[in-house]
């Protein structure tokens, strides 16, 4: 089988009893022939994304909107996810993607959610955060920049936010791509020894990668204390970074359906407009 269903895409969803240990970031269950699977989705992708940005275009408050979280460790595949994913088959103008840093000076001095605000989608729209609200409950957890109480708070706090995110008709889709240490290492030494990836690399990355089994346990906490119904995570195993975004395009294409939309009706005579035409 080539094409990856939206069940087999579901098995990754983060539930109660999920143990990021048991996950292999190698394998690639659900499909026979992971390059061609990852195109399956590619029209139907690109014709419900234009039927939502159609939908906001036309002031439908109703329309809904889409959130893609990726969140995962350095190299893990989330810059590939939005190359090759949504930059390949939606209309860019309709998708909003931003790149969450270390916090500003006026960032730090509020809560830590404040600063996504700007970046939620609209009706119509889609966001994409590559990397996000939870490197407040991950890098800061590992590296204690935080106090454990105040971390404590913040995954309460995820929750009622991303509800109340949903609940104005946002579709949230949260992904850990779960890479493999060793295939972490054969990344960061391509990006070394290569000139055309040396803007990728940064030295902070191994020591990071010194603090692999802290970040894990980091991930395994975040991960099962926050993933909801509203707003569920995917542990998808990226170490085949084809597979992963293929995953990533099932439950992009599921979202975008369960919205329901059809095309937004004119606001014009159609036929009153072909006689204007054929008169002009």
């Amino acid at each position: 089988m080539s094409k990856l269903t939206v069940e087999e895409a579901e098995q990754f969803k983060v539930g109660p009893n999920f143990q990021l240990a048991d996950v292999d970031p190698a394998a690639t269950p659900g499909v026979s022939d992971v390059e061609d699977a990852f195109h399956e989705y590619d029209e139907e992708l690109s014709q419900l994304q234009e039927r939502l940005y159609a939908n906001g275009r036309a002031g439908n408050d109703n329309a809904g909107s889409v959130l893609l979280v990726l969140q995962g460790m350095d190299t893990a595949g989330k810059g590939g996810i939005v190359r090759h994913v949504v930059g390949a088959t939606m209309d860019l103008q309709g998708v909003h993607v931003h790149a969450f840093g270390p916090p500003t000076e006026e960032e730090a001095a509020h809560d830590f959610l404040w600063r996504l605000t700007p970046h939620l989608p609209e009706p119509g729209q889609i966001a994409v955060f590559d990397r996000s609200h939870y490197e407040d409950v991950l890098v800061q957890r590992v590296k204690q920049m935080a106090p454990p109480e105040e971390i404590e708070r913040r995954y309460g706090a995820i929750v009622d936010f991303e509800n109340q995110l949903a609940a104005r008709g946002t579709k949230i889709i949260k992904v850990m791509p779960h890479i493999s240490r060793e295939f972490q290492a054969e990344n960061l030494k391509e990006r070394i020894e290569r000139a055309d990836k040396h803007w990728k690399y940064n030295p902070s990355d191994i020591d990071d990668r010194k603090l692999w089994s802290q970040f894990m346990a980091a991930y395994q906490i975040a991960l099962t204390r926050t993933s909801t119904e509203a707003a569920p995570w995917y542990c998808i195993p990226s170490d085949n970074k084809t597979y992963c975004r293929t995953v990533v395009k099932t439950l992009l294409y599921d979202a975008l359906q369960s919205l329901g939309l059809n095309w937004p009706e004119a606001n014009f005579d159609p036929e009153v407009e072909l006689e204007r035409l054929a008169n002009s």
